[in-house]
């Protein structure tokens, strides 16, 4: 057991959340992480009402332990998401793609605990002093869209200007990882690409492999001329974006152009012309285990890494 003020805020065995993981935060990944220990957590993305209520009902069906929904602020049915989280009684929302300071107050309102995830500390400030019970620090090494900080800097400085929790994401997939940010100040972990590659998440087996495969530069960042800083496995498509920003494309050309790659590339398939939303920490990933294994292992490698941490400065103060 590693109780940390993550734990006891959302009544979880391991300081371990799943990412909301645009297409593939399912009720099969969110069920399998909460039943391990971990939090689960749906993505609602750019999905309509409906969809997200059906998956918060057979999340439920799959766990009776705690899970939580990701609103995605950017999408254009955001206000009636938020109002099928009301209706559905979820407890645990995290937020990305925007500012949820003006959601705050209907959240705290209907007692909902609100994780944003926040790329910078300015903007983790403004939220924990508009009600946010804990913020997810995400680095630059993520996947998917991201900021301009690394994990490894940004963490420490968010848990300095703080009261509130804070949870890590970005570059971890193991238990050196979860040490590594404890001791930034983190209270636990935030992981995507890692949880992709399990038995139990819905990506296409085809992108699975891809993550298998890669190594330590397989990622790129697209969109960064126009403001839409996105990581990817490197494959065809990224390589058209990168030129079509530098003809000079408009960034709502760029979008159209770029329209529904993620669920080509996540869900169908497509490997050079959909979209291959991947963290850096892709090219550690070597197997495709269970999510309670990959729980598990985390957990029993960081317990033998404190506990040989401890040993050697035990030994240190013998002699």
């Amino acid at each position: 057991m590693l109780k940390t003020a993550i734990t006891e805020l959302f009544g979880i065995k391991y300081p371990i959340i799943q990412g909301g993981l645009a297409h593939l935060g399912t009720a099969e990944l969110v069920s399998a992480v909460s039943n391990a220990g971990g939090l689960g957590i749906i993505g609602s993305g750019y999905y309509e009402p409906d969809w997200v209520r059906h998956q918060i009902n057979l999340t439920r069906e799959q766990t009776n332990k705690p899970f939580g929904v990701n609103i995605h602020l950017a999408s254009p049915f955001v206000k009636s998401v938020i109002q099928v989280v009301f209706e559905e009684r979820v407890t645990i929302v995290t937020t990305g793609g925007g500012n949820p300071e003006a959601c705050l107050p209907e959240f705290k309102k209907a007692g909902i605990k609100v994780m944003p995830v926040v790329g910078s500390v300015a903007l983790a400030r403004r939220l924990e002093k508009a009600g946010a019970d804990a913020v997810v620090a995400e680095g630059m090494e993520s996947g998917g869209s991201i900021g301009d900080t690394a994990t490894i800097v940004l963490v420490p400085q968010v848990v300095d200007s703080l009261q509130i929790p804070v949870v890590a994401a970005g570059g971890i997939a193991d238990g050196r990882g979860l040490v590594a940010v404890l001791a930034l100040g983190a209270q636990g972990i935030q992981m995507g690409t890692r949880f992709v590659c399990s038995t139990e998440c819905i990506a296409h087996p085809k992108y699975k492999e891809k993550i298998l495969k890669a190594n330590d530069q397989a990622t790129v960042v697209t969109g960064q001329m126009l403001g839409l800083p996105q990581r990817r496995l490197k494959n065809r498509l990224t390589y058209q974006l990168q030129e079509l920003e530098e003809l000079g494309l408009k960034k709502e050309e760029l979008e159209l152009f770029d329209r529904g790659r993620v669920s080509l590339g996540l869900v169908e398939g497509d490997t050079e012309d959909g979209a291959l939303l991947a963290g850096q920490i892709a090219g550690l990933i070597k197997e495709i285990k269970p999510v309670r294994v990959i729980i598990e292992e985390i957990m029993a490698e960081a317990g033998s890494i404190i506990t040989g941490l401890q040993n050697r400065y035990r030994q240190g103060d013998d002699d």
